[in-house]
Formats: structure tokens, C-alpha cells, sequence
């Protein structure tokens, strides 16, 4: 019954959150973040397999799965996932911004250039950082 009085209405990263404590709350967990943090790499696994197979149903399940799994882990490290994940995005934009500045600075434009070559920016930024 603890399940039930999640909401389905919550935001996937946080219910999914709430979920684990229920089960946590009746003894259905991982002793701490360590014992954990393998399941992360297990379920990576998973979807290199699922990807291999093309089922996008499956690695859809795959993708939830792993997102389940990083979820745990944070719990276990007194971590809130969704504040979590919206700093990286936060991160990620500004080093993106900094890198095509970067890029712009140099005369070059992102849409002339390779991976690799965006890539050696981006490691620019964040030793820069």
C-alpha cells in the first residue's frame, strides 16, 4: 500500500526517488551507495544489449532501468537526483556556450567541424574551468 500512495503525477526522477524510500523504509535495499553503484554499470550493460538487438521498446526499458539504478545511488548518497541532474544540465549549457564562444573566437563554426575536433574545445573548457 506504501507504493500506491506515491503519485503517478510526480516527475519521473522524483517518484522514482520516493519509490526507493518506501522500499527502503521495509527493509528492500542496498546497505549503502557502494553495494549500489554496480547495479549502474549492470544496467549499462543491459542497453549496450538492447541497443546490439534494435528493440527500441526494449532499450526504452533498458534507459528506465539505468535512470532507476543512478536514482538509487543518489539516494543512498543523500543526493537529490533532480537537483542533481538540473546542475549538470546547468554545467553542460555553460560549458557548451563557453566552447562555441570559443569556437566563434577562433573563426571556426561548430557546423564545419568533426566530433573530435569539438571535443578538444570542450576539454579546453573544462580544464579551463
Amino acid at each position: 500500500d506504501a507504493m500506491r500512495a506515491v503519485p503517478a503525477a510526480f516527475p519521473a526522477l522524483m517518484r522514482s526517488y520516493k519509490i526507493q524510500k518506501k522500499a527502503a523504509h521495509v527493509g528492500f535495499d542496498w546497505p549503502d551507495a557502494a553495494t549500489a553503484l554496480p547495479k549502474v554499470s549492470e544496467e549499462a550493460d543491459e542497453v549496450r544489449l538492447a541497443m546490439l538487438e534494435g528493440d527500441k521498446d526494449h532499450i526504452a526499458e533498458e534507459i528506465g532501468d539505468l535512470l532507476f539504478a543512478c536514482v538509487n545511488v543518489a539516494r543512498l548518497l543523500k543526493v537529490a537526483p533532480e537537483l542533481a541532474l538540473g546542475a549538470a544540465s546547468d554545467k553542460f549549457m555553460r560549458r557548451f556556450v563557453a566552447m562555441e564562444q570559443l569556437i566563434l573566437s577562433d573563426g571556426k563554426s561548430l557546423s564545419d567541424m568533426c566530433l573530435d575536433e569539438m571535443d578538444e574545445y570542450w576539454d579546453r573548457i573544462k580544464k579551463s574551468e
